[in-house]
């Protein structure tokens, strides 16, 4: 069985063809600059080289479809039809409290989804396109949404509240969400394979950190809290998100700055984080290139970065009564070793025994274990697959 995974963004289009039968991932790529000059596919070939190919793309629906020609063409071609293709899985972001795990989409679920617009107004309609592009160029495909926010419906009310007036969660659904949840469902799942261990009786904290990033506490097997909340704005610091910040500085920087809710939202969303304290880029390695090279700033903006996620893992072992697992995953948490060092340092009293040699080996999408073989906490590096997560839940909902 071949199943096509698309996570469809705002102006992206990112794919993997999936040979089920074989698992193995046999085309993958991604269109960018949907809507705009100079837009891009840009793939994976049989070697496993880079191509470019520019095309362009006026919107989604021609997005998928030119995904659909390289799928089927000459050069690039990896299938002879469409009709290979057994299912599609989406990557749905905001399925509000209507959606704890993935679903079979139908016309009532489509509804149901896009009811919860208001929570993504960047990201839900997006999803819906590659929804609709599909239906319109492969009808009768079954298709399957895979939700980020569902892995956390599972938090219980003292966790997901907000302690502002309870009517506010009742007439607009505000409470935390969380986001990132397939990602910290596949890698809490994998973990206990990798460590032969079960899911019931564990307490695990997936730490999925990358341009965006967030942290979860998984007790059993069950999200239990998680530091996004009901936007992917809250929690530790990120690229260009601030993270958790004060209600009140917002109010006062808004009339300091004579800013109104959008403006606010653009400067927390995408001029805050490493981007804002560094002044250098949203990007790990380039801060990292500016700290080698004795910039003050990018400097201060890790030593941000990694306190925020020490705190983190702190606060959720304190809600689960203990931690058997750290995991990091994500762009930074796979590939930069010099932040989970500076995260595990100190958090000696919570029985980790960080491994410095071994941890400096692990990168690339390399996975090991970064604690020594005494450590009571077990510290893990694990590549995190959304795709592949996606891909099995479409395969057994279509079984």
């Amino acid at each position: 069985m071949k199943i096509l995974v698309l996570n469809c963004g705002s102006s992206s289009i990112k794919y993997k063809l999936f040979d089920m039968k074989k698992k193995e991932v046999i085309a993958q790529g991604g269109i960018e600059k949907i809507g705009m000059k100079g837009s891009f596919l840009k793939l994976t070939d049989a070697n496993g080289q880079k191509q470019i190919i520019e095309k362009e793309i006026p919107e989604h629906t021609c997005g998928v479809k030119f995904i659909f020609e390289v799928l089927t063409g000459a050069q690039f071609g990896v299938i002879r039809k469409l009709e290979e293709i057994n299912a599609v899985g989406h990557r749905m972001v905001h399925g509000g409290e209507k959606f704890n795990r993935s679903v079979l989409l139908t016309p009532q679920v489509l509804a149901d989804f896009a009811a919860c617009n208001d929570l993504a107004p960047l990201h839900n309609p997006a999803n819906l396109k590659g929804v609709n592009a599909v239906s319109e160029l492969l009808p009768g495909v079954p298709q399957v949404g895979v939700f980020d926010t569902a892995f956390h419906q599972t938090m219980p009310d003292y966790a997901y509240l907000y302690a502002i007036p309870y009517e506010l969660y009742q007439k607009y659904g505000v409470r935390r969400y969380g986001f990132h949840g397939t990602s910290h469902r596949f890698v809490s799942k994998e973990i206990c394979k990798y460590l032969g261990i079960k899911a019931k009786g564990s307490k695990i904290i997936t730490c999925h950190i990358g341009n965006g990033g967030s942290i979860s506490a998984v007790k059993d097997g069950k999200s239990i809290d998680t530091t996004m909340g009901l936007t992917p704005l809250e929690g530790i610091m990120m690229g260009t998100r601030s993270g958790d910040i004060d209600g009140g500085a917002v109010t006062f920087l808004m009339e300091k700055e004579g800013l109104d809710s959008k403006g606010m939202s653009d400067l927390l969303n995408k001029k805050s984080g490493l981007l804002g304290i560094s002044g250098v880029s949203s990007d790990m390695r380039e801060v990292s290139a500016a700290v080698e090279q004795g910039n003050c700033r990018a400097e201060l903006a890790k030593k941000m970065y990694a306190y925020r996620i020490k705190k983190y893992i702190g606060a959720f072992a304190a809600a689960m009564g203990g931690v058997d697992v750290i995991i990091f995953t994500g762009g930074v948490g796979e590939n930069r070793d010099e932040v989970r060092e500076a995260v595990c340092q100190g958090l000696e009293f919570l029985g980790v025994k960080f491994d410095r040699k071994k941890n400096a080996t692990i990168k690339f999408g390399k996975d090991g274990i970064i604690s020594k073989p005494d450590s009571k906490v077990k510290v893990v590096v694990l590549p995190t697959d959304e795709e592949l997560m996606i891909a099995q839940d479409t395969l057994a909902l279509v079984k």
